[in-house]
Order: C-alpha cells, then sequence, then structure tokens
C-alpha cells in the first residue's frame, strides 16, 4: 500500500498514478497533513487562478545545436527565440529566461512541457519540469528597486524592463524578472522551501515605504 498526503490538481497528473498503481494491484490512501497542506498552499493558489507557473528549465549543448543543426537564433517555443546574455523575450502568455550560459528558465501560463519535449533533441538538451519547485512574488511600486537594494547585493540601477538576473536577497538565492519600467513590476523567484522567508524579507524591507499584499 502507498500513502499519500496531498491530490495533485495539475490535469497533466491528477490521479493518473492511482490509475496505474491500481492496474498493478498496488491500493493507496490518502491521509490529510497539516504540514503538507501548508507546503503547497502557494502552489494551489496559482494553478486554480492561472497565475504564471514555471514550465521548464533547459539546457544545450556547448555549440548550441540540436538534432536538425539549427543555431541557437533560430531555436524557439512559443514562437519565441532564445534571448541572450541577462535578456528576457516574452510574449502576452511567456516568458524566457536567460539564465546562465546555454541555460534558460520558461515561465507560461500554457502548457508548453510536451512542445518542448518535442522540438528539442534529448541527446543535445536537458529539458526539467521544476514547476512544483519555485515560488514567485511579484513586486509593483514606485519604490521597488529601493526594496530590492535592501536585501540584494546586485547593481539593478542599469537594468530594466526586458532584463533579468541571478543575485541573493538576505542569503537566500533569487531570480530577479524585470517585468516593466512604467508601472515598476518585477518578479522574484526562489526555491519553493524558501518562499515564506522570502516573503517575510521582503515584507520586513518593505515597511520603510508601506506596502499591500495581495
Amino acid at each position: 500500500k502507498i500513502v499519500y498526503a496531498s491530490n495533485d490538481i495539475d490535469e497533466r497528473t491528477a490521479n493518473k498514478l492511482k490509475k496505474v498503481l491500481k492496474n498493478h494491484n498496488i491500493s493507496t490512501k490518502q491521509i490529510r497533513m497539516k504540514e503538507i497542506t501548508d507546503f503547497y498552499k502557494s502552489y494551489f493558489f496559482i494553478r486554480r487562478n492561472k497565475f504564471p507557473y514555471i514550465t521548464a528549465k533547459l539546457a544545450c549543448s556547448n555549440d548550441y545545436y540540436i538534432y536538425s543543426k539549427k543555431n541557437n537564433t533560430e531555436l524557439m517555443v512559443d514562437n519565441l527565440n532564445f534571448p541572450e546574455v541577462l535578456k528576457v523575450n516574452s510574449n502576452d502568455q511567456t516568458r524566457i529566461l536567460w539564465m546562465g550560459p546555454e541555460n534558460w528558465l520558461v515561465i507560461s501560463s500554457n502548457h508548453l512541457l510536451n512542445e518542448l519535449n518535442e522540438k528539442f533533441s534529448t541527446t543535445e538538451f536537458a529539458v526539467t519540469d521544476i514547476s512544483h519547485s519555485r515560488s514567485i512574488i511579484e513586486l509593483q511600486g514606485s519604490d521597488v528597486l529601493e526594496v530590492i537594494k535592501k536585501g540584494s547585493p546586485l547593481n539593478i540601477n542599469e537594468l530594466g524592463e526586458g532584463y533579468c538576473s541571478n543575485s541573493v536577497f538576505h542569503a537566500i538565492t533569487i531570480t530577479l524578472d524585470f517585468i516593466s519600467d512604467n508601472p515598476q513590476v518585477i518578479r522574484v523567484l526562489a526555491l519553493r522551501s524558501f518562499g515564506e522567508s522570502l516573503y517575510h524579507s521582503v515584507t520586513d524591507a518593505s515597511l520603510d515605504f508601506g506596502y499591500k499584499a495581495i
């Protein structure tokens, strides 16, 4: 028997494993636990409200080629090219962030995982679904940069709309996605396990300016 604490509401996986296990004569039992419910609270909130979520993290070979021999500038996801250093390419549903050499992060409200797996050869690319592993806090307001400066050593004065960067905020590893300059909007991404600590750190940094949590 397999005991579990939470049902996934993601339509791609919901209840599928139970059917597979049943076919192999393996029974399942759900035992609800407050710790697990609290851990996945933000994930369920994002899915139910159809907020942007992280679809995949991509890494490619050193020569920027896949099986079809298309070069890096020709690779596309959701009709978007892969951005260059510290840049973001986006449309209304999808954002592709440069995360490092030969490494990108795709954030989308579309279900792109099948497209990613179909387009990119597994011998040249590694496509990893990390939807469950990140928390996103979106900051908006005229003092957003000052709030970030209170916890991050990154020089963000030179960054703006269409840029992204990895950094830390009070020792928590983060990714900054600069959404808009007017109004000023920045998304802060971190590992889900640090989500609550990041939230408290960001709100503490906002006290001098005032904030409203939505």
